[in-house]
């Protein structure tokens, strides 16, 4: 049995998934607008980059032909354990087991702390924003990108499956909290009907995701996104 980080929120789509979750990453921003749009608000060439949520370390390869040394941290420790794997030969990646409102790191360690759809979900997460104050250095900045549940088939099918999701509540705290935000027009590209298939159904309840595959045509969707970001 993997063992879970103390207070990690369950992320029920790669942890109990994880190949097709494989599927999503490898069909999500083909262009690579996200990274495009975090590295024009602080980039990370020759910096210490944390990527929080880690998963398997699909990101952390990209990161690290950029910096000078990325840290991967992940609270399932099966994921992490292939996460490890995949990076086994970068000599400037490490992967931690840990939660991210616990992290393993030395107080102003970290020039970038990324977190794609993992545990910074608004109310409820102020320890690890606790977290980053303490390890991100003074000049760096910390990255949070989310699924914008207020656009598009995707947030309404999100909604569909989350229905005590908040939107006004989740804004309002990012806003107390000093943080900017901006909209993110991601897409997924499949190369088979069958994975995009797939990926709808670990991302949705079993009667949306089926609603979902009847609306998509194709091998494309889109996935609008928002991206959070503050200076430290």
């Amino acid at each position: 049995m993997p063992r879970i980080a103390r207070g990690a929120i369950p992320s029920p789509n790669i942890w109990n998934t994880p190949q097709v979750y494989e599927l999503e990453n490898r069909a999500v921003d083909p262009e690579g607008a996200a990274d495009a749009a975090m590295r024009a608000l602080r980039p990370w060439t020759g910096a210490t980059v944390l990527d929080i949520g880690c998963g398997t370390g699909y990101h952390l390869p990209v990161l690290a032909a950029g910096a000078a040394q990325v840290i991967g941290v992940e609270p399932h420790s099966d994921l992490a354990t292939l996460a490890r794997r995949r990076c086994a030969d970068l000599a400037n990646v490490s992967v931690h087991a840990a939660a991210a409102q616990d992290l393993p790191l030395p107080d102003a360690s970290v020039d970038v702390a990324i977190a794609r759809w993992a545990y910074f979900f608004g109310p409820g997460c102020e320890p690890g924003l606790r977290e980053l104050s303490r390890v991100v250095r003074r000049g760096g900045a910390a990255f949070v990108i989310d699924l914008d549940a207020t656009r598009g088939s995707f947030g309404r099918w999100f909604s569909h499956t989350v229905p005590s999701y908040s939107v006004r509540d989740v804004e309002a705290f990012w806003d107390r909290h000093g943080w900017q935000r901006r909209p993110l027009d991601l897409r997924m590209a499949f190369e088979r009907r069958a994975d995009l298939e797939a990926v709808l159904r670990i991302e949705f309840a079993p009667e949306v995701a089926e609603q979902a595959i009847a609306e998509t045509p194709g091998l494309e969707l889109a996935y609008p996104n928002v991206l959070r970001w503050r200076y430290f």
